[in-house]
C-alpha cells in the first residue's frame, strides 16, 4: 500500500529517553499507509538504534532528518546540554513547520527540557504554548488521552495562585467545546458524553467554598451546550468524583480547571499509556505523557509503550481528520 499519510515524529531531548523510546517503538510500528518522518539529532538517534540492536536507516517506512550532529559531551545520557536544548527545539519547529506547510498531517513529540530548551536562549514554557503561537492560533486545550480516562484542561501551565484569573467563562466554554469535538471527530463519539469539575473543594458548596463554580463555570457550561447541541455535558461536578466517574464509563470526557488536576488522575489510572493531545491547532500533535527521565536515559529499560500510543492515536486521528478516499 503507498502511505497516504506522513507523520513527524521530534525525537526530545537527545540527553533523555526521548531517542530510545522513539527508535523502539519506531521498530514495531505497522501501519502501512503511514510514513514517519523521524527529526532530532543524529548521533542521539543512532546510537539509541544501535542499543537496541537496530539500524536507522533499515526501519520500514522511516526517515531521519537530522536538526544537529551534536558533539559527543552535547547529548550524554542523563545530562541536558545548551547544545541539546537548541536541537531538541529544532526538531520540534521542524515538525510544526511541515504539518502548517501541508506536508505532514500529524506530529507525534518525544519529552523535551523545558529547563534546557530556556537555558539554550528561547523562553519555552512547553509544547501546547510553543506550538499554539507557532501556529497562530488563539486557544488550544491539553487533553490527556488513555484506556481509562480522557481528560483535558482549561489551563496548562499556570501557578496555583494564577489559577482563579486565569478560569474564565470564555476559557472554560472554548475547553468544553474543543474537547466534544475531538470526542465525535477524532474518537468517533457522536454524542459525547462530557463532565466538568469544579475548581473549588465540593464544586464549591453552593459558593460557600467559592464562587467560580456558580459566577464562571456554570455560565459557560451554558453556552458550551449552546454550541454543542449534539453533545451531553454535566457540571460542574465535584473533582474529588467526576475522574472516578468517568473510569467508571458514566462520561467519555472530562474537562478539569487545571493541570494537576487532570494529571494526577491520568498518571494514576493511565501513566505510561496516556497520550497527550493538543486540540485547537490546525494539525495531529500528540505527544508521550512522561517526561525526559534523565535518570534512566541511556540504559535501555525506558518503556516505548507511550510513543507507540501517541503514533497508533496520531495516525488514528490523522485517517479521521482527512479519510482516503478509493
Amino acid at each position: 500500500m503507498t502511505p497516504s499519510y506522513t507523520l513527524c515524529l521530534s525525537a526530545g531531548c537527545p540527553s533523555g529517553v526521548g531517542p530510545e523510546v522513539a527508535v523502539r517503538a519506531l521498530s514495531t510500528f505497522e501501519a502501512p499507509d503511514v510514513r514517519v518522518i523521524l527529526i532530532g539529532d543524529a548521533g542521539s538517534l543512532h546510537d539509541a538504534a544501535r542499543a537496541a540492536g537496530l539500524r536507522l536507516l533499515e526501519l520500514p517506512g522511516v526517515t531521519l532528518r537530522a536538526v544537529s550532529a551534536l558533539a559527543p559531551h552535547d547529548r550524554v545520557a542523563g545530562s541536558p546540554s545548551d547544545a541539546g536544548g537548541r536541537a531538541q527545539l529544532a526538531a520540534v519547529d521542524l515538525a510544526a513547520d511541515l504539518c502548517l506547510s501541508g506536508a505532514a498531517d500529524a506530529m507525534v513529540t518525544g519529552p523535551v527540557s523545558k529547563r534546557a530548551i530556556t537555558a539554550s536562549g528561547f523562553p519555552f514554557l512547553g509544547h501546547t504554548e510553543h506550538l499554539a503561537a507557532r501556529a497562530g492560533v488563539g486557544r488550544v486545550v491539553m487533553l490527556f488521552a488513555g484506556p481509562s480516562l480522557r481528560a483535558s484542561l482549561v489551563t496548562t501551565h499556570v501557578s496555583i495562585a494564577a489559577l482563579p484569573a486565569r478560569v474564565t467563562r470564555e476559557a472554560v466554554r472554548d475547553a468544553i467545546a474543543l474537547t466534544a469535538a475531538a470526542m465525535a471527530r477524532d474518537f468517533a463519539l457522536p454524542r459525547p458524553r462530557v463532565a466538568v469539575s469544579g475548581l473549588n473543594p465540593h464544586a464549591g458548596e453552593g459558593g460557600l467554598l467559592g464562587r467560580e463554580e456558580l459566577d464562571v463555570i456554570a455560565p459557560a457550561i451554558d453556552d458550551a451546550r449552546a454550541l454543542c447541541p449534539d453533545a451531553e455535558i454535566t457540571g460542574p461536578v465535584p473533582a474529588e468524583a467526576v475522574f472516578r466517574h468517568a473510569r467508571d464509563g458514566r462520561y467519555d470526557a472530562v474537562v478539569a480547571m487545571y493541570h494537576d488536576q487532570a494529571t494526577i488522575a491520568s498518571k494514576l489510572l493511565d501513566f505510561g499509556h496516556a497520550v497527550n493531545v493538543t486540540l485547537g491547532l490546525p494539525f495531529v500533535r500528540t505527544s508521550v505523557d512522561h517526561g525526559t527521565a534523565y535518570d534512566i536515559a541511556g540504559r535501555g529499560v525506558a518503556d516505548p509503550a507511550g510513543m507507540s500510543a501517541a503514533l497508533q492515536l496520531a495516525a488514528s486521528m490523522a485517517r479521521s481528520r482527512r479519510p482516503t478516499v478509493f
